[in-house]
């Protein structure tokens, strides 16, 4: 099976400049280097699309996620593999939910927002995040017409569901993304007003494929500021074990993950059963960066440490 090329132009980057000093920055976007980007970047993903179609159809091999991975907006290859689960799953109302979005422009829910059409509801608890990704969709030639919504709300399980249902968001939704460095566990655990047809969550490396552990629920946990206190040793979120068996309660199951192993990807059981299979956490660990995370946990973490939660 041939592989398919993982060079797809990256998003325009963002000229900034002063309107005089000690005022704020004032976002330039080049919007007709944007709109020409975009266009070639639709015609290779509608191309690629149309190939993976041609082989579900015709009964021929399909692709690993190794093969159909890219990077447009995404962090490294998730949005080739969306894009491939959409294309051989079908989409119901194209809605995506990003919790901890970023600046919405280097998240996964970006390209389908903006190359096909998605209607995207966005969280970060950053407010200049929040601030810098209302303006590039405004600018977007994509997305100006209608750009996603998109919140700043700290997000804890307690308010998860009500910050969503603000959205006016509920029932079967396409995708949910999750990356909170910190309590993804406990808030996928919470939210049950929207159900998704496909999870994409990060996980922590560090412990490996058997051990279901997260860390403890603390509302206020400030991953930014953990990091930077905790240089070197800076662990937390939950393990692929733990995530697992969550998504299985919820009726999901584990496809796999993208290339470095960082995002897991979860489908509804029942959808696509035959060409999606589900595999064991184990095979989410092959990059050598998850090998080496995994060695060097018991070194920096203490297992024992009232910080981890084992379910």
């Amino acid at each position: 099976m041939a592989r398919f090329s993982s060079v797809i132009p990256a998003a325009s980057k963002i000229n900034t400049e002063r309107s005089a000093p000690g005022m704020s920055v004032i976002p330039q976007f080049e919007c007709a280097n944007l709109k020409s980007m975009n266009n070639n970047n639709q015609l290779l993903q509608t191309n690629l699309m149309m190939t993976w179609r041609h082989l579900l159809h015709a009964g021929h091999p399909l692709p690993s996620f190794d093969d159909v991975q890219f990077r447009v907006h995404s962090q490294n290859g998730e949005d080739g593999i969306l894009l491939y689960l959409f294309t051989l799953l079908g989409t119901t109302n194209k809605k995506v939910l990003e919790i901890c979005a970023g600046d919405g422009q280097c998240c996964n829910a970006a390209n389908l927002i903006i190359n096909h059409g998605w209607e995207g509801f966005l969280l970060d608890g950053d407010e200049d995040n929040v601030k810098s990704g209302k303006a590039f969709f405004r600018e977007c030639p994509d997305t100006r017409a209608w750009p996603p919504k998109f919140r700043c709300e700290w997000i804890t399980r307690e308010n998860i569901n009500e910050i969503v249902q603000g959205f006016n968001l509920s029932g079967e939704i396409d995708l949910l993304s999750l990356d909170i460095d910190g309590n993804d566990y406990w808030i996928l655990d919470a939210l049950d007003v929207v159900q998704p047809r496909v999870i994409i969550a990060e996980y922590q490396q560090g412990w490996g494929p058997h051990t279901a552990v997260t860390q403890r629920y603390q509302a206020d946990f400030d991953s930014v500021k953990y990091r930077r206190e905790n240089a070197g040793k800076a662990y937390s979120g939950a393990s692929l074990a733990a995530l697992t068996q969550l998504a299985q309660r919820k009726g999901l199951r584990l496809v796999g993950c993208e290339r470095k192993c960082f995002n897991a990807i979860f489908v509804r059981n029942g959808l696509g059963d035959d060409i999606l299979p589900a595999i064991a956490p184990a095979d989410c660990f092959d990059h050598v960066m998850a090998r080496y995370n995994m060695a060097w946990l018991p070194e920096k973490v203490d297992v024992d440490s009232p910080f981890w939660e084992y379910v």
